[in-house]
């Protein structure tokens, strides 16, 4: 079992920045990848960033020189820095860790609950 708990969403203007933070707890060991998901209303859940336990990262066209996913070992969490928001951005956002098990189908998926980005003027 992993545990995930999101936090450092808020409201914040047009321009500004936020930095989340995924704390992670339980069977890290397992984990591979970690990422930042969002869903916005009426929309369907989307990737925005991953790492790998390698340090590997990913970041979807939309977000691509605005937002930063890295990650402290020591403390176990994850993080993504949003600089340059814009009103888009706005949805609740998931911290999402990728894991290995040792029954079919060997993966799983653990997920946070969420921490609500609005950007508003």
């Amino acid at each position: 079992q992993v545990q995930l708990v999101e936090s450092g969403g808020g409201l914040v203007q047009p321009g500004g920045s936020l930095r989340l933070s995924c704390a992670a707890s339980g069977n890290i060991f397992s984990v591979y990848a970690m990422a930042w998901y969002r869903q916005a209303p009426g929309k369907e859940r989307e990737l925005v960033a991953r790492i790998t336990s390698g340090g590997i990262t990913y970041y979807i066209d939309s977000v691509k020189g605005r937002f930063t996913i890295s990650r402290d070992n020591a403390k176990n969490t994850m993080y993504l820095q949003m600089n340059s928001l814009k009103p888009e951005d706005t949805a609740v956002y998931y911290c999402n860790a990728g894991t290995i098990i040792t029954t079919e189908p060997y993966e799983y998926d653990y997920w946070g609950q969420g921490t609500q980005v609005t950007v508003s003027s």
